[in-house]
């Protein structure tokens, strides 16, 4: 049943903050969780952190009415909506990070399992959709009044459960999605006005039962081609030829990581930028048995996988090494942290994605260290005490929290007599990295400003503040790429280590590190990153720096 509009809605002004109560000293070694908002009116199936620090939030339009109303009386009319033809409840907000408070945004078109990138002059391109939004375009530009623009026929062809990946030239490719077999970019030129570009990979990784192709996870490698892994297998692609590069081994026992047995992945953090044999590497984690998906439907919920695989996509002769995580998991968020490390969080340990067909939510996250030897690379973390099943996601923001929001297996808003109520709370989890006790190791950046222009390949000389003695060794300068999160895989996530050339002291506790910006769009796509200085695995707050 839909939600009465007149029971659940809770206006802006009454959204208020809840602290819980602080861990003891042993819990706060593992994390700390904070919630932020008790109700931000709406369910974050889609996240994207944006440079002046507010985070686009969106859900799906076609549930009937949220927990949030639209201001100065907007509704929303849409003769083609499947449940509500007028609806004056908001299925997009703005969270400001700083100051805990969210901003009704309004949005026509379904934005239900679609996808996002950022373009380089920091607009918000969010594509696809389901019912009439499905080839539709939305764009957000960042400004403290704006709101969303919408273009109807965006699109060559209708994209749900598509991934979009920026491009070195700052296009944006957007691979796939139901029944869709092709690619397309964005934006449109007159000669690629409306193609699409047929692949074949598609095809061959479908599954007749369950798919298990969409969202599939696509990274820029460092020869400018494509990874793109969907179902059990991956490729390397050409896009500007529309060819193949290299066909990877199938992922070992087979299994299927992509939607609806969702795993997820990373592009594990990019070091030695300057030499020639640059090395990438992907880590997979997490996913459902093959035949999970069809159980579930038919009631039977399958134990979640619980290993990782993770490959050198540079090598020309790669293979997968498996790992072993602590626990199963599937529908789990992946996100890297300022310092290298990768944070596995959100998700079930029975089940699959889709409607009411997840069970026994994992509430510890999981600490991943790549640069430790194989069998000493997890660590789990303190548990959060809210499920975060089907549609949940999270994001890295500038302070180095992270920021957790969504889950809803319904159909609808549904808050009663459910295994899994929808879940409007927004809550942030902070890495141990952020206790008092790593103070005196924690640096600030001084210089550059935030929002500094930085050029290929130019030197870039960061000043920052740091209470404990260091040496050029145990000093690194970081580029985040943040991503847009939905369906437990996020988009264009990207980190770069940039290696101190040179530190030196210039004050009580004052240094400079120099360190050599990526030299191409094909290390670092033009955009805004967040830079931070990362001393003994302590990261400063990042500031926003734009790659041109």
């Amino acid at each position: 049943m839909i939600p009465s509009l007149s029971l659940h809605i809770i206006p802006l002004l009454i959204l208020h903050i809840l602290v819980l109560a602080p861990p003891s000293s042993a819990e706060a070694r593992n994390g700390q969780w904070h919630l932020l908002q008790q109700n931000i009116g709406i369910v974050g199936m889609h996240m994207q952190l944006l440079h002046n620090d507010r985070v686009i939030i969106l859900d799906r339009t076609d549930f009937g009415f949220s927990n949030m109303t639209l201001a100065d009386g907007r509704c929303r009319k849409n003769s083609n909506e499947m449940v509500v033809k007028t609806d004056c409840t908001a299925h997009s907000i703005e969270y400001d990070v700083a100051a805990n408070t969210v901003r009704a945004l309004f949005v026509q078109t379904n934005v239900w399992c679609s996808s996002g990138s950022v373009s380089p002059d920091g607009t918000l391109v969010q594509t696809g959709g389901f019912n009439d939004g499905d080839r539709a375009v939305r764009t957000f530009t960042p400004c403290r009044t704006c709101d969303w623009r919408e273009v109807n026929n965006g699109l060559s062809t209708r994209r749900w459960y598509a991934t979009n990946h920026i491009l070195p030239d700052g296009r944006q490719i957007i691979i796939g999605g139901r029944r869709q077999f092709n690619y397309e970019f964005y934006p449109k030129t007159e000669t690629t006005a409306m193609n699409t570009y047929s692949l074949p990979f598609l095809v061959q990784t479908n599954d007749a039962s369950a798919e298990n192709n969409l969202y599939p996870f696509v990274f820029l490698n460092v020869d400018g081609n494509l990874f793109i892994f969907a179902n059990n297998r991956a490729i390397l692609f050409d896009y500007n030829k529309n060819r193949v590069v290299r066909t990877y081994p199938q992922i070992p026992g087979g299994d299927p990581r992509c939607y609806p047995s969702t795993g997820s992945a990373v592009l594990l953090p990019l070091k030695n930028l300057r030499e020639s044999n640059l090395e990438a590497e992907v880590l997979i984690c997490g996913g459902a048995p093959r035949g999970a998906y069809p159980d579930t439907l038919s009631g039977r919920f399958t134990g979640a996988l619980k290993t990782c695989a993770r490959i050198k996509i540079s090598d020309p002769n790669p293979s997968w090494v498996m790992e072993t995580m602590p626990g199963a998991r599937v529908m789990s968020d992946m996100v890297l942290l300022p310092n290298g490390d990768v944070l596995i969080i959100n998700g079930a340990s029975e089940g699959t994605a889709g409607w009411e067909l997840g069970r026994d939510p994992v509430l510890s996250p999981f600490l991943y260290k790549p640069n430790n030897l194989i069998g000493s690379r997890f660590e789990v973390q303190n548990p959060s005490d809210i499920p975060r099943m089907y549609h949940a996601s999270a994001i890295v923001l500038r302070d180095g929290r992270v920021l957790v929001s969504g889950s809803n297996p319904h159909a609808c808003y549904n808050f009663t007599n459910v295994i899994f109520p929808t879940e409007l709370r927004l809550e942030a989890f902070s890495p141990s990295y952020l206790e008092p006790r790593f103070s005196i190791l924690r640096p600030t950046i001084v210089s550059p400003s935030s929002q500094t222009i930085v050029k290929y390949g130019e030197t870039l000389k960061v000043g920052f503040e740091v209470t404990a003695s260091l040496s050029k060794d145990s000093v690194s300068v970081t580029m985040l790429a943040p991503p847009f999160a939905t369906h437990s895989f996020s988009m264009n996530q990207r980190l770069l280590v940039l290696e101190a050339q040179d530190l030196s002291k210039v004050g009580k506790s004052t240094y400079e590190v120099e360190v050599t910006a990526p030299g191409s769009g094909v290390l670092a796509p033009p955009g805004f990153y967040l830079l931070f200085v990362v001393h003994q695995e302590i990261p400063s707050h990042g500031i926003w720096v734009r790659m041109v």
